[in-house]
């Protein structure tokens, strides 16, 4: 298997593979590597490991060298550059009265090229807004509309749980995350409590999931019929995590709750599921008649708006102008 190491060229985000070659390579060195947008400086992210072949992106190019002084000159030189077009181009959208909120913008490490990264409720027309930006950098200009998740990893911030966001920190790609993981997991469906700093759900709920789906296939379900060593009685609660289950016992005059593990109890019937009656011929006032459908199939779900684009993200809009 050939040895690649990860190299991360922002903060947070992708990281990309590329051959060492000879060089003896660890964290967080810089090194200048020929990306397919041309020479670029990188970050080491993640030292030399054997990866099989399936798993590598053609073609694996190699390490060109280490970064020297020059280069991180340059590299601070074009991060300084990036503040000042930033500042312009925020002045640009104002004056033109714009509704676009400008993300970032980041110079190609040669400086031939600045891209605008930029979100949006819509399409934005900016031809005239990147004239304006041409003649004043006498570059190529682009303007790129990204999704909200990807503005959150580029802003960065803190989550409710007290780390910094997942994305800006270790993340190198987004998931889908669905409402249906919230629900499996037995979160509140308040939005504020299951949505990230982006608006989005939690790309965390993504991490226990399996667990989740596994322990569910394995314990009672609620409304499930037990036998316990304390006798027989019927599922009112279940506990994932700690993987027990409250019980009311069948008693002859009174009935019990306990509290014991599923592994200690037999499930003697599952609870039956009532079939959805569809909507009744004639009666129907937003489905066609006799169609059979029930209001939850035609209802959403007020939890599941915002839930997952699977975006990483929009990239649809780029307009470039070469002047």
């Amino acid at each position: 298997m050939p040895k690649v190491v990860s190299v991360r060229f922002h903060d947070a985000g992708k990281i990309y593979h590329f051959a060492p070659a000879e060089f003896h390579l660890h964290l967080g060195d810089a090194v200048i590597v020929e990306t397919s947008q041309g020479i670029d400086l990188g970050h080491i992210a993640e030292e030399a490991v054997e990866l099989p072949i399936e798993q590598i992106v053609e073609p694996l190019l190699p390490i060109l060298r280490f970064a020297d002084e020059d280069d991180n000159k340059r590299y601070e030189e074009k991060k300084r550059r990036e503040k000042e077009a930033f500042a312009l181009c925020a002045e640009k959208v104002e004056s033109r009265g714009l509704k676009m909120n400008l993300v970032e913008a980041e110079y190609s490490f040669d400086g031939k090229k600045l891209v605008f990264f930029f979100t949006a409720d819509g399409r934005v027309d900016f031809r005239e807004l990147v004239k304006d930006l041409a003649a004043v950098f006498r570059t190529r200009i682009e303007l790129r509309q990204i999704g909200v998740r990807d503005q959150a990893r580029m802003v960065g911030g803190i989550g409710l749980c007290g780390r910094e966001l997942c994305c800006c920190s270790f993340l190198n790609e987004f998931v889908p995350v669905s409402i249906k993981m919230a629900k499996e997991q037995g979160l509140s469906m308040n939005p504020a409590k299951i949505s990230g700093a982006c608006g989005r759900l939690m790309c965390c709920l993504k991490y226990e999931q399996e667990a989740y789906e596994d322990a569910h296939a394995r314990l009672p379900k609620q409304g499930d019929v037990v036998m316990t060593q304390l006798g027989k009685g019927t599922v009112v609660s279940v506990d994932l995590l700690r993987e027990k289950i409250t019980v009311r016992l069948e008693l002859d005059d009174d009935a019990d709750l306990v509290t014991v593990l599923a592994s200690e109890s037999e499930v003697l019937t599952h609870k039956s599921k009532k079939p959805s009656q569809g909507c009744p011929r004639g009666e129907c006032g937003s489905h066609k008649s006799g169609c059979g459908k029930t209001d939850e199939d035609s209802v959403p779900d007020p939890a599941e708006i915002n839930t997952d684009e699977t975006e990483s993200e929009i990239d649809d809009e780029v307009i470039d102008f070469i002047e």
